[in-house]
């Protein structure tokens, strides 16, 4: 399957939801993505093709992230690092605060998942403002992970998030 067709397969199964989570937002719902088995499996396989050999371990961001890591890091037969929200790992954590679109979070990661000059391809399902993805570079980077590239299922292009991601290899297969 060509890049195109697999940006249109997954397009035709992500459903737009309008004033949701609040009025004026356009929320773009990847459950029927997920839900369906051959479109998932290809989403997995074509990440999987376009990544194979050049990785070491697959950083998942929490929590959706987390659905696109484990099957890629399987099929790749390497590791899956978990990027989580604060507090839900136990100690020692590295942490990093960062800006969202509508107030502050924080992510953390215990820095023994990543070995030394390791190359960590971080996932996540949207790329937004860009906070959580740069958050995860600085914890990977510190951690002595060198970051070899970011894969985002959806990214929203007006909210110019890929301006904080300068001097590392950004894809994203389905941009709104």
């Amino acid at each position: 399957m060509t890049p195109d067709e697999l940006a249109e397969l997954l397009r035709s199964h992500v459903r737009e939801v309008p004033d949701f989570p609040e009025p004026g937002v356009l929320f773009r719902d990847i459950t029927p993505l997920l839900a369906d088995g051959p479109a998932f499996a290809a989403l997995v396989d074509g990440l999987a093709e376009r990544y194979r050999g050049t990785i070491d371990a697959v950083a998942g961001l929490e929590s959706r992230g987390f659905i696109l890591a484990a099957p890629l890091a399987h099929a790749l037969g390497v590791g899956m690092i978990t990027v989580r929200k604060a507090g839900r790992l136990p100690g020692p954590v590295l942490g990093v605060d960062y800006s969202l679109e509508y107030g502050t979070a924080r992510l953390e990661l215990r820095s023994e998942t990543v070995a030394e000059g390791s190359r960590v391809l971080i996932i996540d399902d949207v790329l937004a403002t860009g906070g959580t993805a740069a958050a995860a570079i600085d914890l990977i980077e510190r951690s002595g992970g060198t970051v070899a590239g970011l894969a985002m299922l959806i990214e929203l292009v007006a909210l110019e998030g890929r301006s904080k991601i300068t001097g590392y290899p950004l894809e994203s297969i389905l941009r709104y």
